[in-house]
């Protein structure tokens, strides 16, 4: 008769209100079995390895493939939300205070780069379309106020990614590393947080790269440790359409010519929306996550 192997792992499939099975009067073999990892963490974990795939292709750094990522890294939050909500989670969590206090001061960070983004973005875009009127009249003046804009918002890139190169400096506790459920979760939660800091970069990289100078770009690039070997051509493709030399000097440019740019601007201006638009689902998950990882502790 085969033995019955009681399993102690977070991640059980057990209903709650199931009665427990009477003890079992043989001996119960103490073997190292494989065990099936619950359906969330596979589902994360599948989301994590489609996410570092995308990464890999990053010759062409369209505002789509920008887009892509941004929108699997929501994906990848709202499933780390969803597995931070179960009890075996939680109880699991709780014995790790230290390491879930370094994790939610980890995604206060992310929160607030990902919330002044939106600031900068809702101000460039504002400027994008008093750019687009100054076009039509060929107003050199406004022009130059929507470049100053668009280099402040390289700056701005800068900083954030200055902000977030230090998340993650810490090792997982070797408490967790002695239950296969806890280390998975602990592998889980920590290649979150590494691939949000992956396309975090890469959006604000991007960004930077695409509307300031050659020597600032190159100083925001090296701020980032986890976007090594990256080059200056990688920025936003779309974004580099409208380039400096194409706004100045409108007053000398024919009527098609001013057209051409305008058309540009406007495909800009929805190239900027539509990042905006995956870029804030990416906060609001953010938001939620933190909230639910302030919970493991608090409840």
């Amino acid at each position: 008769m085969v033995g019955v192997f009681r399993r102690s792992l977070s991640f059980s499939n057990k209903h709650p209100n199931r009665p427990s099975k009477p003890p079992i009067s043989h001996h119960i073999r103490s073997i190292s079995l494989p065990c099936r990892s619950h359906p969330l963490i596979s589902q994360i974990k599948d989301e994590i390895g489609e996410l570092k795939t995308w990464s890999s292709k990053s010759e062409n750094r369209t505002s789509a493939w920008l887009c892509e990522g941004l929108s699997r890294l929501k994906d990848v939050h709202d499933s780390l939300d969803d597995v931070l909500q179960l009890p075996q989670t939680q109880e699991s969590l709780r014995n790790q205070h230290e390491w879930v206090e370094k994790l939610l001061e980890d995604f206060l960070r992310f929160v607030d780069v990902y919330g002044i983004f939106q600031t900068s973005v809702l101000a460039l875009k504002e400027e994008q379309f008093a750019a687009q009127m100054a076009i039509r009249k060929k107003d050199d003046a406004k022009i130059a106020l929507y470049l100053k804009a668009r280099k402040q918002m390289a700056k701005e890139s800068i900083k954030l990614v200055s902000a977030i190169r230090f998340i993650g400096q810490y090792p997982v506790p070797k408490s967790m590393l002695s239950s296969i459920a806890d280390a998975e979760l602990a592998g889980v939660v920590s290649d979150a947080v590494e691939v949000t800091i992956q396309v975090t970069v890469a959006l604000f990289n991007g960004i930077s790269t695409a509307f300031a100078s050659r020597k600032s770009s190159w100083m925001g690039l090296r701020l980032s440790k986890k976007a090594k070997k990256v080059k200056i051509e990688e920025g936003i493709e779309e974004f580099q359409h409208v380039c400096v030399e194409n706004l100045w000097g409108l007053r000398k440019k024919g009527d098609e010519e001013v057209r051409t740019i305008l058309k540009k601007m406007q495909s800009l201006e929805g190239y900027i929306c539509g990042i905006e638009s995956v870029s804030e689902k990416v906060f609001r998950s953010l938001i939620s996550t933190r909230v639910s990882l302030l919970n493991t502790l608090t409840q």
